[in-house]
């Protein structure tokens, strides 16, 4: 190989490095994210049950996935993985508020 190939993959090797370590970093936000997020919407279940309010409300849901995929767009993110990702989550925290109601 020569000397100009060698640098080039040196270099390819370091950014790719580098964009690893911001997936690692992103993937942290994430999760703590996810994990406060989930906080809340236990706090938000127990609420509910203590009220007999039900598990699920349709209409704010509908209303968030909307936004949801608003943002998506805004952020150059597929709307439909958003609006999959959303959906995952909310049937999540409903499955979460039904524990707390029985």
């Amino acid at each position: 190989m020569s000397s100009a190939t060698d640098n080039a993959v040196t270099k390819a090797a370091e950014v790719l490095k580098e964009h690893r370590a911001s997936i690692d970093r992103l993937d942290a936000i994430l999760v703590y994210t996810l994990g406060e997020r989930f906080k809340h919407t236990q706090a938000v279940g127990k609420l509910k049950a203590t009220h007999d309010l039900p598990p699920s409300d349709p209409t704010r849901e509908a209303s968030q996935i909307d936004r949801l995929e608003r943002l998506a767009r805004e952020a150059d993110l597929d709307p439909e993985f958003a609006k999959k990702f959303l959906n995952f989550i909310i049937s999540e925290v409903i499955q979460h508020h039904k524990q707390h109601q029985s």
